[in-house]
């Protein structure tokens, strides 16, 4: 069994600081980072450094494309690159250091090209083998049709792989008429996946274990942002609630987690502590400073507070 990720719509993230921000002047921005970005990228990204491999899968534009595979490369991230003719996007994050608040400006996604599906649909047949954890996260290109998650993993059904997604809109209503092996929802999708604007505690729960019970999915892992978060399964609720600290960023810190609940996967841990194990990867990602994710020896600090 291996973990293959899948990123359509990957990210080259840029980060940086600045002691105030003021409108119209020239700012002036310091501590530039670069890392790669994108769902299933940053969930690439925290296994290894949990020691899961796994294969990272994507494709890549342009020069920020380029620039995006040579850092997965220097992390020594296992990569699956499919070259595209559109550039890559490029996101940015200002971090301001007199008020602690964080501002992310997220740049428009560019056409993918129809020509350029093919090839993808068949790297993924490829690289994902029986009983493989296949790992469907974030946002899909422009241009592409809203099932186009769910028949990508309807061309899998047959190899019995552990489909988990974590996307939103539109594109997980469609993905969810499949038998899912695990899904991230957080608190607004899931109202949202029950019609409704928001869910009560009680009715948040009752909604999570109906989609267990209609094999919507195995487990169903709402996150509660600074409450931590809770599972749904065949056995019933887990919850974990999640330690007070100080945020320094909030990029990544869901796909963080669901890295988290894929390291306990691997791991045969119970599902307490597969939910244990994400809540830790969550929060330890926001001890971090732009889009550096989580790191080791913070999610075994936030481990022992759990």
């Amino acid at each position: 069994m291996k973990v293959v990720t899948l990123t359509i719509n990957p990210a080259l993230d840029k980060s940086a600081k600045i002691d105030e921000m003021t409108p119209f002047d020239k700012l002036e921005c310091y501590n530039i980072t670069y890392h790669p970005g994108g769902g299933g990228v940053n969930i690439s990204r925290v296994l290894h450094r949990l020691a899961v491999e796994s294969h990272c899968l994507f494709p890549y534009g342009g020069k920020t494309g380029e620039h995006l595979v040579e850092l997965l490369q220097e992390q020594n991230v296992q990569v699956i690159s499919m070259p595209i003719s559109n550039l890559t996007r490029e996101n940015f994050a200002v971090f301001n250091t007199e008020t602690k608040l964080q501002y992310r400006f997220g740049m428009p996604t560019n056409p993918f090209s129809e020509d350029e599906l093919a090839p993808l649909e068949a790297l993924i047949n490829e690289h994902v083998d029986t009983n493989d954890i296949f790992v469907i996260s974030g946002s899909l290109p422009k241009g592409l049709p809203t099932d186009y998650y769910s028949k990508i993993i309807q061309n899998l059904t047959a190899k019995g792989i552990k489909v988990i997604v974590d996307t939103s809109g539109p594109v997980f209503n469609e993905v969810l008429k499949n038998e899912l092996f695990l899904i991230k929802p957080n608190q607004k999708e899931l109202a949202r996946l029950a019609g409704k604007e928001s869910l009560n505690k009680a009715a948040q729960e009752a909604f999570a274990m109906q989609l267990v019970t209609n094999k919507t999915a195995q487990y169903v892992v709402v996150s509660l942002g600074k409450d931590g978060a809770f599972m749904a399964h065949k056995n019933g609720i887990e919850r974990v609630a999640a330690p007070v600290i100080s945020v320094n960023s909030t990029i990544g810190a869901g796909d963080s987690m669901v890295a988290g609940l894929i390291y306990a996967i691997t791991q045969n841990e119970t599902p307490k502590n597969m939910l244990r194990w994400g809540v830790a990867c969550g929060v330890s990602a926001t001890l971090s400073e732009g889009s550096d994710l989580a790191h080791k020896e913070n999610i075994e600090k936030i481990l022992k507070l759990l």
